[in-house]
């Protein structure tokens, strides 16, 4: 998929021999640096909708702290750079990164350790340091939602442990949500392109010979 403007592709490649299934890039522009963001296999599609949806958004002035919003959830922060959901399955890290002082992000979620911090990897995401925090701080806020995910009885989940339990809410209230989310969206993308400053237009080779008096026989 890609943009409108032609500046952000999601591209989708579950051949990929680095269990990254999506991945996310920003082209470089005159003013802002490109970019690049890549999610696993089992990514849950809610977390990574809230990135997506917040491509279209305006940023806001001040981008909120993504551990600051992780605390906030109830995880625990280890020291100033991770944290740790609170059945300790899920940590996110801003690593330092010698080619960028900005480090990165990386999410990784996984088994129980069996007596280690890491067990088996269920999925991962990372994001480059130039991912605008506003980006960083939507996927993120969308992992600590404690709400729970809509599932049919026997789709697939992220792991054979997920808590599952009868939705108090009927097949049409589910669609009825998801329309309802989406159309939020479109309606969110057209106000930000409004907001985006007109292109120049450059005259048509045909607008001289337009403005000519027929020639008369």
């Amino acid at each position: 998929m890609g943009s409108p403007n032609g500046r952000f592709t999601l591209h989708f490649d579950p051949q990929s021999v680095t269990s990254a299934w999506w991945r996310l890039r920003a082209a470089p522009t005159g003013t802002e640096p490109g970019w690049y963001a890549e999610f696993g296999e089992l990514v849950p599609a809610e977390i990574l909708g809230r990135l997506t949806a917040a491509l279209t958004a305006s940023p806001p002035p001040q981008p909120p702290d993504p551990l600051q919003a992780l605390e906030s959830a109830g995880w625990l922060l280890s020291d100033a750079t991770t944290a740790h959901s609170p059945d300790r399955t899920c940590h996110v890290e801003r690593c330092p990164d010698q080619e960028d002082l900005r480090g990165f992000w990386h999410v990784e979620t996984c088994e129980p350790g069996h007596g280690t911090l890491l067990g088996p990897r269920i999925w991962h995401a990372r994001f480059d340091g130039q991912v605008p925090d506003h980006l960083v701080a939507a996927f993120i806020t969308g992992l600590a939602d404690p709400a729970p995910l809509q599932r049919g009885m026997f789709d697939r989940t992220a792991h054979h442990s997920v808590v599952q339990e009868p939705s108090p809410h009927t097949p049409e209230q589910v669609v009825a949500a998801h329309a309802n989310r989406l159309n939020a969206i479109r309606a969110q993308a057209r106000a930000a392109r409004r907001q985006q400053p007109a292109r120049p237009t450059t005259a048509s080779p045909m607008t001289g010979a337009a403005t000519r008096p027929a020639a008369r026989r």
